[in-house]
């Protein structure tokens, strides 16, 4: 099974919010999920970017693969940069 980390859209229309999930990579884009990792409301008035940085870091060392939104939101929060060391660290 591959894992994909990527945006589950909530909200109504012109205000999307969005659920940052780990989910099969062949189920719909707000279908079913395996794990819950934050949430991200792109509106400026009201912008919130939250997320779980161990169940994060879980999923990629893991396998999952980021899709590229979410592989910015997790740069943003410093999460790519400590996966890409801890990965260094082990070798």
């Amino acid at each position: 099974m591959a894992v994909k980390l990527r945006l589950k859209r909530g909200g109504s229309k012109q205000r999307p919010f969005y659920k940052i999930v780990a989910a099969d990579s062949r189920s719909p884009r707000d279908g079913r999920f395996i794990d819950s990792l934050g949430i991200y409301n792109p509106i400026p008035a009201e912008y919130e970017l939250t997320i779980d940085e161990e169940k994060a870091l879980y999923w990629l060392n893991n396998g999952a693969e980021p899709t590229d939104t979410v592989k910015n939101l997790l740069s943003k929060k410093g999460i790519i940069k400590k996966y890409t060391e801890s990965k260094k660290e082990g070798k």
